[in-house]
């Protein structure tokens, strides 16, 4: 008897396997939707569309974008869990709502364990770029003006939680400095105050900044990367300027749901990392500022993981609270 029931078991996972082989083979036979839960205009859902276009052409399918602002990304990424898990609906994880918002509040999702990673679709660093009329020219430059400035020096972000405000944070612990952080709404309203001479300096998204500071409106003083920006060459980075562990950059890929059958997941991942190696793609992304990271589903996994250690740990130590 227990050999039959272990053939008959096995015989069930195999028919399992068959039928999911199947279902893989035939997926998808529809059109796909992809949830951006932000407004449209902006990076993330730039990023969406570009990717939609290779994406669709290696699953023979339409890719649908869909804008569901709100809350930071977090409505959206938490209203994901209502769509069936058949790979028909893919949500755009983003750094805000995979990282940052769970780090400071409690939220309906765990980040690492309910999504499948597919792959990046868009990074960009960070640049601390500062007003002309501040008269410094280099990082260390600016350091030693706001040590001989302290709390006098205003640093614009796009937000009290957001990425460029936990660059600021992390600055400031890494140079010792104290700096007054002014707030916006993003990156597109502290731009013309600083531009405007309303605040000091600002960390922005450098695909949004490197026009101004390509033709001297403003001055870019560091890239809060590993290497130089392709949009903004002269600009140093943090490192070459004494400042190696100040890194941060935003990033958004795609993601479904875990509970998605395993079969249509990798379909998904491997036509991702087809889409990601399209010349065209990859061009738009670099005339853009941008790139999209290694390609593949554990590059992406790993930076979650890695960011949401990292800025928890620096949510923590400033005391962030978020709205």
């Amino acid at each position: 008897m227990r050999s039959i029931a272990k053939i008959l078991i096995a015989t069930a996972i195999l028919g399992v396997a068959g039928l999911q082989a199947a279902i893989a083979d035939d997926f998808p036979t529809r059109a796909i939707r992809v949830i951006v839960p932000y407004a449209a205009g902006g990076p993330s859902d730039t990023g969406a569309r570009l990717m939609a276009e290779p994406l669709s052409r290696e699953l023979g399918q339409p890719l649908i974008i869909e804008n569901q602002g709100g809350g930071g990304g977090l409505n959206a990424t938490e209203s994901y869990a209502k769509y069936p898990p058949d790979g028909y609906t893919i949500l755009l994880g983003a750094i805000g709502p995979f990282t940052i918002i769970p780090a400071a509040q409690k939220v309906s999702y765990d980040p690492l364990h309910d999504f499948a990673p597919l792959g990046l679709v868009w990074t960009s660093p960070l640049t601390l770029a500062v007003s002309p009329t501040l008269g410094v020219k280099t990082l260390k430059d600016f350091i030693a003006y706001a040590k001989a400035n302290p709390g006098k020096v205003t640093v614009g972000s796009a937000g009290v939680g957001s990425v460029t405000h936990l660059a600021i944070e992390l600055f400031k612990h890494e140079a010792g400095l104290e700096l007054n952080h002014i707030p916006f709404r993003s990156t597109s309203e502290s731009l013309p105050a600083l531009m405007g001479g309303q605040i000091d300096a600002l960390f922005g998204d450098t695909p949004i900044i490197a026009t101004q500071i390509t033709s001297g409106q403003i001055v870019g003083i560091a890239v809060a990367a590993k290497k130089r920006e392709e949009a903004i060459p002269n600009v140093p980075t943090m490192a070459e300027g004494g400042q190696p562990d100040v890194e941060a950059a935003s990033w958004f890929g795609f993601v479904v749901s875990s509970k998605t059958p395993p079969a249509i997941v990798k379909r998904l991942q491997d036509a991702m990392i087809a889409a990601q190696k399209n010349p065209d793609y990859v061009a738009k992304l670099s005339k853009l500022g941008a790139r999209f990271g290694e390609p593949g589903p554990d590059a992406y996994a790993d930076l979650i993981k890695t960011d949401a250690v990292k800025w928890k740990t620096v949510i923590d130590e400033a005391g962030i609270k978020l709205n």
